[in-house]
C-alpha cells in the first residue's frame, strides 16, 4: 500500500499499489525479510541498490521523471557499476529507499515448491491481475498525485500498480477462493 493511495469504488482502506512473492528458506538463499529490506535499503547508509531491486528501479524511474532528477546511469540496464557512478546515484537511492519505507505492507505465507505451478505463483499473478486497471475500466484509480503515474514503464503508469507483469492478463475467479482460504489459515492458532 502507500500513503495517499485510497480505494473509491471497491471497498474502503487503502489501495494495493505492489504484489511480489519471495521464496521461503530452504530453498531461497535469502529470506522474505532480507527481500524486503533489499527493497528498502539498509536504514543505516539510507540509500540501497537498485541493480537488485526491479521495484526500487522502476520507483526511482519515477522520481527522476517527477522530480528532474540528473541520474542517467539510473535505467541503463546494467547490472553492476563501478563505486563512483554509485556514489552519483547515493541521493536517488535515499530518495527511493524514503518512498518505499513509507509503504506499509502485508504478507501472506504461502509455503510451497518454487516453480511454473507454484501457488505464490498463482496467488501473485492473479492478485496483479485483479488489482490491474491496465487497458480495463479503472475500478480503483490511483490518485492524481500518485508518484508511479511518473514512472517511465507504461504498465506501471496504466495499471496503477508498481508491477508491469501480470497487469495485462485476466485473472481467475477460483483464485479468490483459495486466496481467502490462506488468509482463514492465518487466523487459526499455530
Amino acid at each position: 500500500m502507500e500513503p495517499g493511495e485510497i480505494r473509491t469504488h471497491s471497498g474502503r482502506g487503502s489501495r494495493i499499489v505492489r504484489v511480489g512473492t519471495h521464496a521461503l528458506k530452504p530453498r531461497s538463499k535469502s529470506t522474505l525479510w532480507q527481500r524486503l529490506s533489499q527493497h528498502r535499503g539498509p536504514a543505516r547508509t539510507g540509500g540501497g541498490n537498485h541493480r537488485g531491486s526491479v521495484f526500487r528501479q522502476i520507483v526511482g524511474t519515477a522520481l527522476i521523471e517527477r522530480d528532474a532528477h540528473d541520474c542517467p546511469s539510473w535505467d541503463d540496464g546494467r547490472s553492476n557499476a563501478k563505486r563512483t557512478v554509485k556514489d552519483r546515484e547515493q541521493p536517488l537511492e535515499c530518495d527511493v529507499s524514503r518512498v518505499i519505507r513509507e509503504m506499509p505492507f502485508l504478507w501472506l505465507p504461502v509455503i510451497d515448491e518454487t516453480g511454473p505451478r507454484s501457488l505464490r505463483g498463482y496467488i501473485e499473478r492473479n492478485a496483479i491481475a485483479l488489482l490491474s486497471n491496465y487497458e480495463k475500466t479503472a475500478i480503483d484509480p490511483p490518485s492524481d498525485s500518485w508518484l508511479g503515474r511518473h514512472c517511465t514503464r507504461e504498465k506501471v503508469r496504466e495499471s496503477g500498480l508498481w508491477n508491469s507483469n501480470h497487469v495485462n492478463e485476466e485473472y481467475d475467479p477460483a483464485f479468490l477462493v483459495t486466496l481467502g482460504s490462506l488468509v482463514e489459515k492465518m487466523r487459526e492458532p499455530p
